[in-house]
């Protein structure tokens, strides 16, 4: 073991020996290299002194200088490591002796045979301080670890407040131009921007030239914009630039057949004018949003403050409420059209809508709407996408959308619906909920009278039986509950529903039992409604959880007896069911033929009685309806609903009155129409003179049926629900363009019902420019998920190719055409909404560019121009 020793630590020497020797001779060598060269330069600086009348004094300095900035006299700063920071040439990496001298080292920054590099200039100023960061910004994700880092980067923050103050980082003061001669550049007024003078002094630039992500011109894709300019355009106003389309007509005067066309169709529109209400002050000039901020929710909705009873006196007369002054007075306060006028106008509509001449035209100008449109997209959807970008924040999922037509008795989805039931079944099986055959029954004992597990079960009923006979005293409908799952509950519509209007409206049955919807699904039941207001909390409990969705729910009063009015308020009141995400519509079911038959009333009289009489009752005198009048503060609209594609007789000029019409038939859908049109314009009247919330007619129409239904209500209402009856008839889809009726379609919903999705006319109607949202109508008979109006959404994207404009458009609409708050609508979609065009728009809250909203209000308006042949008075607020 020695002698291995021996020899190891021998070789070890040797070895060692043998490198230190060969490294001694490297170094040898590379010192001599280096003298040499030393003394190579120090000749050729002394033949240039000699030539030049420099001093070895300065050659000294300068070499002495370079060696403390670093080689070849670069200043290193923050900056790229593998490029030279040539502005310090000019003035940061010499020495201010040295510029005083006259002497200056330049360095060609090029190697020859390369192109020129083209740097940015760096910026100075009078107390400008450079800081790590200011002039690389890194792309890459910023690392947590890292808490200060000279590659933080300004985006990816939602706190605007937060963000780096950009007046450190830019400099609008005379750029450095030593890059310039470096590049090669001997005439600086050859190479300066047009925007800088010979002086180099910054000269206003025009904003047809400026670059901006929302006004570019040439190819924009692979533009990355800087995130601190990005940071800017934000903050700033938007003035976006596009291609706009300017079709001029080979004519200049239009043909006698087309001026006579567009006369007509001036006549429908003023026609439309004289029926529609329309408040005296408009919200906006009664309230006066001064703080940005989010509404405050009101602390206590139902509180009643009591107020004084008015001296108004109303009657009923021909199936018109008239208010008066005081009883003895003979004044009607607020006239409405008869029936008679009002059947005449309709009957007008409908022989326009039939001529051939104007049929044509208005096909004709649909076609050239959609036709613009999808030039408009060609030349802008890049430009829009590119705006949208610019909005901080804003995305879809964060613009406010709402449900404009959802059926309370089915705004949950079957799983929510399954699993309240499971719990209430589990928590209070013996709860008293029902009485019938005279015999009141519990849930556990409704439950088993239903026997939901059927024949399936074989083997758990037989399990059940066992442990029950060995003494296991299990809970008795422990086996139902656990049996019940979705498909059992049958409540979602399939292919037995498609024209089925009368099964679609079984599955609100779950299970097929009628009891069970009285239990859970209605108000005015033995419990009250209790199960139904603890359902709704929940679902109002999801939309605030999703904060930027809304829903305005119909609930129904059916017109049997007055006091379903002061029981459906009760019902709100003591279940205090109010969300700030959520308000009311009351619609009125098309079943005057049913209670007919049932004996329930004599006359259409009735209905209009139990309809409208505490309305009036309660605005005339509060005090009379306490809760009622607390409750419509909620109330936004009044909603006709059923099936409209049941067959009925026109209505003729002269109709009988509702106290005559005692037949079992059931009227026509105009019929409806005026009666509910007619009281409600009074109560608005009403209502608005004595400073309290008004109620818009916003009723079902064009889902099914004639395109009669359509005709009255382009005279009457405000928006309707589904309107896909429209693509029948050009004439009245061109009205509704022209006067922009809201129209709240459901593609899915109509696709269990009447029309196949791909046939839906919703896309063609939204590319015309039509007043268009997305709605849910039955989440619990078509929708699947949790959030049933996102997954309308999704599927419209998806089937329609929609883009993500396209659908905060949508949005957008859906907000104009609720019913909520004039403060919660400047709060949701910008303090200016009620004017039209991009004046109204806030991209950073409805993320729809200012492209979109001009184009879209600039074809409206020259085919305002168009039908009333250049002479149309253009408002300048919504309707």
């Amino acid at each position: 073991m020695d002698a291995y020793a021996m020899h190891l630590a021998m070789a070890a020497l040797v070895g060692a020996s043998f490198v230190a020797v060969s490294a001694y001779y490297m170094h040898r060598k590379t010192l001599t290299q280096l003298l040499e060269f030393a003394k190579t330069v120090e000749r050729e600086r002394d033949d240039n002194s000699d030539a030049g009348g420099s001093s070895p004094r300065h050659v000294k300095k300068r070499r002495s200088h370079g060696r403390r900035k670093g080689s070849n006299g670069y200043y290193i700063k923050h900056g790229s490591a593998s490029l030279p920071d040539v502005t310090a040439i000019s003035g940061g990496g010499i020495d201010g002796e040295e510029k005083r001298n006259g002497h200056v080292l330049y360095v060609e920054g090029i190697p020859a045979g390369l192109p020129r590099l083209h740097t940015l200039p760096e910026v100075k100023s009078a107390g400008h301080v450079k800081r790590p960061g200011s002039f690389i910004r890194s792309t890459s994700p910023k690392s947590p670890g890292a808490s200060v880092s000279a590659f933080d980067n300004v985006e990816g923050s939602d706190d605007e407040d937060n963000m780096i103050d950009e007046d450190n980082m830019i400099d609008n003061s005379k750029p450095d131009t030593t890059y310039l001669l470096i590049n090669g550049n001997t005439d600086i007024k050859d190479v300066l921007p047009q925007h800088i003078n010979a002086n180099v002094e910054q000269m206003p630039i025009p904003a047809s030239s400026m670059i901006r992500s929302h006004s570019v011109s040439g190819d924009l894709h692979g533009v990355q914009p800087d995130p601190i300019a990005a940071d800017i355009l934000r903050k700033e106003p938007e003035q976006e630039t596009f291609a706009r389309l300017k079709i001029s007509p080979i004519a200049e005067v239009p043909s006698q057949d087309e001026v006579d066309s567009y006369l007509i169709l001036q006549e429908c529109l003023e026609m439309r004018k004289r029926y529609l209400f329309k408040e005296a002050i408009a919200p906006w000039e009664k309230e006066i949003i001064s703080d940005p901020s989010t509404p405050k929710p009101n602390p206590d909705p139902f509180s009643f403050t009591p107020e004084g009873k008015s001296d108004h006196y109303f009657r009923m007369q021909d199936g018109v409420i008239h208010v008066y002054p005081n009883k003895d007075s003979k004044e009607d306060l607020f006239p409405v059209a008869d029936a008679t006028m009002f059947f005449t106008d309709l009957h007008h509509i409908l022989r326009v809508v039939a001529i051939g001449n104007i049929r044509t035209l208005c096909h004709h100008r649909l076609n050239l709407l959609e036709q613009k449109f999808n030039l408009h997209l060609m030349l802008n959807a890049d430009r829009e996408f590119l705006a949208q970008k610019s909005a901080p924040h804003r995305d879809f999922y964060n613009v406010r959308k709402v449900d404009t037509h959802v059926h309370h008795s089915a705004c949950m989805n079957q799983k929510h619906l399954l699993r309240f039931i499971k719990s209430k079944l589990r928590k209070e099986p013996d709860e008293v909920v029902i009485f019938r055959d005279g015999t009141y029954l519990t849930l556990k004992e409704v439950f088993e009278s239903l026997d939901l597990t059927g024949q399936g079960n074989f083997f758990v009923v037989l399990i059940f039986i066992l442990l029950y006979r060995e003494g296991c005293y299990l809970i008795d409908i422990c086996l139902n509950r656990y049996d019940l799952n979705v498909d059992l509950l049958d409540v979602h519509a399939d292919k037995s529903t498609f024209h089925r209007f009368d099964k679609f409206n079984l599955k609100y049955n779950p299970c097929g039992q009628s009891r069970l919807r009285e239990i859970f699904l209605k108000q005015d039941n033995l419990i009250q409604g209790r199960f139904l207001g603890e359902l709704t909390k929940q679902v109002f409990s999801d939309l605030v959880a999703s904060k930027y969705q809304m829903a305005e729910y119909r609930i129904s009063i059916y017109g049997r007896k007055q006091s379903e009015w002061d029981q459906l308020a009760s019902w709100i009141v003591n279940n205090e069911l109010y969300s700030e995400n959520v308000v009311w519509l009351i619609q009125l079911p098309r079943l005057y033929n049913i209670y007919k038959e049932m004996g329930i009333v004599t006359s259409f009289q009735n209905i209009l009685d139990n309809i409208f009489i505490p309305l009036f009752e309660v605005t005339v005198d509060p005090d009379s309806h306490p809760q009622l009048h607390v409750f419509l503060k909620q109330v936004v609209g009044l909603d006709l609903v059923d099936d409209e594609s049941k067959p009925e007789r026109r209505p003729t000029k002269h109709m009988p009155t509702p106290a005559q019409w005692t037949n079992v038939f059931n009227p026509a859908f105009s019929y409806y129409v005026y009666y509910c049109y007619a009281n409600l314009y009074t109560l608005n009247k009403l209502r608005e003179s004595k400073g309290m919330t008004t109620i818009k007619f916003r009723p079902h129409s064009g889902e099914a049926g004639d395109t009669d239904h359509l005709a009255a209500t382009f005279l009457t209402c405000h928006n309707i629900a589904h309107g896909i009856n429209l693509r029948k008839s050009p004439v009245l889809q061109y009205l509704y363009y022209l006067a922009q009726i809201g129209l709240a379609m459901s593609p899915l919903s109509n696709n269990s019902l009447f029309l196949d999705y791909h046939r839906n006319p919703f896309p063609m109607f939204f590319l015309r420019g039509l007043n268009v949202s997305l709605s849910t109508d039955d989440p619990l008979q078509i929708h699947l998920t949790k959030e049933p109006l996102v997954e309308e959404y999704s599927i419209a994207a998806s089937v329609w190719k929609l883009s993500s404009c396209d659908l905060c458009e949508i949005a957008r609409n859906s907000v104009y055409q609720s019913g909520f708050s004039h403060a919660l609508k400047s709060h949701w979609i910008g303090k200016e909404y009620y004017k039209r065009g991009p004046d109204g728009n806030d991209v950073h809250k409805t993320n729809v560019p200012h492209i979109r909203v001009e184009f879209r209000y600039t074809i409206w308006r020259d085919e305002m121009q168009q039908v009333y042949l250049g002479k149309a008075v253009i408002p300048k607020e919504v309707d």
